[in-house]
């Protein structure tokens, strides 16, 4: 047994809030508001901060104390257009992230897709690793499902379902009930309380399109 550290590389699910313009305040009051809607979900949550539209000068330091305010862990920014930028965001204790480089056209590797023919119970979480996700039971409250690609669920969905976790744009989300806490596409989510009464209890199928969940009620 190795008793060396080792560094791997790994995917994580990263909530990513875009910032509209520099005032502080806004963002904060908006991370508080959600992390209100779901407070067992939000908690401690990491958070990657995208500041590409921001086009005044922004606070990183009373935006970093005000996100650990909200209940959430700040990461890093994203969205920087220069390098004084950069500088500030470091010297505030972000981590400077971008986007991947890696050619658009160049196909991921796609893992077997992972079947699961038992409910998922609430506490549990269940995740697919470069592939997609097949539920032929339900998922509770409390129970959370994963996948990089995109997830179809054959029974009742109560808890939360997040597709295209590492980021995937295409995925979709397909559920015989919908009825989740919360959906999410390519770290765009949406609450139980955002989504549209015609769509609740209905078989769905969510996508992303510009930026924002689309559901569309099945008929089959």
């Amino acid at each position: 047994m190795s008793h060396t550290p080792d560094l791997k590389g790994s995917s994580f699910t990263l909530s990513v809030l875009h910032l509209a313009d520099h005032h502080v305040a806004n963002a904060i009051d908006f991370l508080k508001q959600k992390a209100d809607q779901a407070p067992a979900f939000f908690a401690n949550a990491p958070i990657v901060l995208n500041i590409n539209k921001v086009g005044g000068e922004l606070d990183f330091h009373a935006l970093k104390q005000g996100i650990r305010e909200a209940g959430f862990v700040p990461v890093g920014i994203t969205g920087c257009k220069d390098k004084r930028c950069q500088r500030q965001a470091f010297e505030a204790g972000f981590a400077v992230m971008t986007a991947s480089n890696t050619p658009a056209n160049a196909p991921a590797a796609m893992a077997p897709t992972k079947v699961i023919h038992t409910p998922v119970r609430s506490g549990q979480q269940v995740y697919a690793k470069d592939g997609d996700l097949v539920i032929l039971s339900h998922v509770s409250p409390g129970a959370e499902v994963i996948a990089d690609g995109s997830i179809h669920i054959h029974g009742t969905l109560r808890g939360r379902a997040i597709a295209g976790a590492s980021g995937q744009r295409e995925a979709k989300i397909i559920c015989n009930d919908l009825q989740a806490e919360l959906v999410s596409i390519a770290g765009n989510y949406w609450l139980s309380d955002q989504i549209d009464s015609q769509f609740w209890q209905n078989k769905v199928m969510l996508s992303l399109n510009d930026e924002s969940l689309h559901f569309e009620k099945l008929t089959i």
